[in-house]
């Protein structure tokens, strides 16, 4: 397996990216990087049970919901590329940190696959080490054999896309606060959120009960960190604080919240427990799911919950 910084070689590379965890953050940015490099991307299909299945027969019995689906993913790409993208996140700086699952995935990976034959590539974005993320996806392009002048107007088309992509999925949510009707904000990661198998299962049954769902994580990502520290200004984790930082600034805009996370994510249980702690004003459903969670459970609790929050307004 390729793990150095050798040569790819020009033109000869498909890139293989699961469709799972910093997928639902970073997948515009690197199928636009890639696309500007003039590499061939594949995406591993939407998350369904098989997927689930294969990442769980992988993965130790403590791993995450999100980790088990991950690795269902790589296993779909396994034979469809030349190399899968498996990159290490630490951190956007002091007090800026990212889940460790983040900074062992690559060794993870390597480890589990190690007799599938599949080569990897991977990049490193920790900034307390000075490893930025341009000068990452610059690295990537002298792999992929691209100039330097390249690399970067590749990387920068990238990130442009993934900036103007979030802003305008953060504008068409502002537009449904404006909206009469029922509504709930749900406090979850992208890739809990934007995964049918997770979040889309939630999504679906409360459009399905007329209720308006909103995304907490769908905000303003620099003035959602300023103001996370109204709820919490200890807490370390990126993500974490970008969701709290959208609690803060739209908790008076819903009726509601529910508090979704893949079991046993260790900084969920933390910041959830302080978010049922600090929001004693607005009714909460703290709901998580694992590999055993069936639809018929999950659709029976948001149901009781949308009850109790139409009883409290006496629309019931």
């Amino acid at each position: 397996m390729t793990w150095g910084m050798t040569s790819m070689g020009k033109g000869t590379a498909v890139i293989g990216l699961p469709r799972a965890m910093l997928y639902h953050r970073w997948g515009t940015l690197w199928q636009t990087f890639f696309q500007e490099l003039g590499v061939e991307a594949v995406v591993s299909g939407p998350t369904d049970r098989e997927i689930l299945e294969r990442g769980t027969a992988l993965a130790i019995d403590e791993a995450c919901l999100s980790l088990k689906i991950y690795l269902g993913h790589v296993a779909a790409l396994i034979g469809k590329c030349d190399y899968i993208l498996v990159p290490r996140v630490s951190n956007f700086g002091r007090h800026r940190s990212m889940c460790t699952r983040f900074e062992a995935l690559p060794d993870l990976v390597r480890n589990i696959f190690r007799s599938a034959g599949q080569e990897f590539l991977s990049y490193d974005l920790d900034v307390q080490m000075k490893k930025e993320e341009e000068a990452a996806f610059l690295e990537l392009a002298r792999r992929l054999d691209r100039p330097a002048k390249e690399g970067k107007r590749a990387y920068r088309l990238g990130k442009k896309a993934e900036l103007a992509g979030h802003k305008a999925a953060v504008q068409a949510q502002e537009q449904l606060y404006k909206k009469e009707g029922l509504k709930i904000l749900i406090a979850a990661h992208s890739y809990v959120m934007e995964d049918p198998y997770m979040g889309g299962t939630v999504v679906r049954c409360l459009k399905e009960a007329g209720v308006i769902p909103l995304r907490a994580d769908l905000v303003d990502r620099e003035g959602a960190l300023k103001r996370s520290r109204e709820l919490s200004p200890t807490c370390k984790w990126e993500l974490s604080r970008e969701i709290l930082g959208g609690i803060v600034q739209h908790r008076d805009d819903v009726d509601g919240m529910i508090l979704l996370s893949a079991f046993p994510c260790g900084p969920d249980a933390m910041v959830n427990e302080l978010i049922t702690r600090r929001l004693r004003d607005i009714p909460l459903l703290n709901l998580v799911l694992d590999s055993q969670s069936g639809t018929a459970g999950v659709e029976t609790r948001l149901e009781s919950f949308i009850d109790i929050i139409r009883f409290k307004e006496g629309v019931l």
